[in-house]
């Protein structure tokens, strides 16, 4: 009994990092293969982006605890979609709302890939994608992100492995930034640039 009792007392919030927010805890409900980004992690992916997300426009498509949404929010991002498809993880997110005023953040239960799908092409700023790791949902999700990335933005990718170049590269987009943290691989992905125009 006493083994259980420590298992159910592991700790199931996580922590705003940075912004108006900063040191809000979010509750992680106690779900299988509901993996919020580390605290680490996240520091690392806000440097990258350069701290300030004022009047950004962001989509957090699989948003689990909303952890990196409501991150975007708390530094200034004027637009925050956080999609998710189960319904008592969208339960949890609207109480954050709540908690936080955060009223630049908008809450859809549903799919993550057919959200990307619906948004007006190079229209987001910054696009979080922290799919199921067992799933099948990397490709199609990066596809709709690169259609809906504006030509300045970013995609933010957590995924089991390294997506080399190579794979990266067909779907339209680049490696601009990557760390690896015990299983999570970390990429930081941007536009392919144009090719250039062919001389007549």
């Amino acid at each position: 009994m006493k083994q259980k009792a420590a298992v159910t007392k592991q700790s199931h919030e996580v922590r705003i990092i940075g912004g108006q927010w900063k040191r809000s805890k979010l509750a992680v409900a106690d779900k299988p293969g509901l993996r919020p980004t580390p605290d680490r992690v996240r520091e690392t992916l806000f440097n990258w982006l350069g701290q300030d997300l004022t009047g950004w426009r962001c989509i957090d498509a699989f948003a689990g605890t909303g952890a990196l949404g409501f991150e975007a929010a708390s530094r200034g991002a004027r637009e925050v979609l956080l999609v998710e498809q189960d319904t008592a993880l969208v339960a949890q997110l609207k109480r954050v709302q709540l908690q936080l005023q955060a009223s630049a953040t908008q809450i859809v239960r549903g799919d993550g890939v057919a959200a990307l799908r619906q948004l007006a092409a190079a229209s987001m700023d910054a696009v979080f994608l922290d799919p199921p790791f067992d799933s099948v949902l990397f490709e199609p999700a990066l596809l709709a992100a690169a259609r809906a990335l504006a030509p300045d933005g970013f995609v933010y990718l957590e995924a089991p492995i390294l997506w080399s170049q190579a794979a990266l590269e067909p779907i339209g987009l680049t490696l601009y930034r990557h760390l690896r943290a015990g299983a999570v691989h970390a990429h930081l992905l941007r536009l392919l640039p144009p090719a250039p125009a062919q001389a007549a």
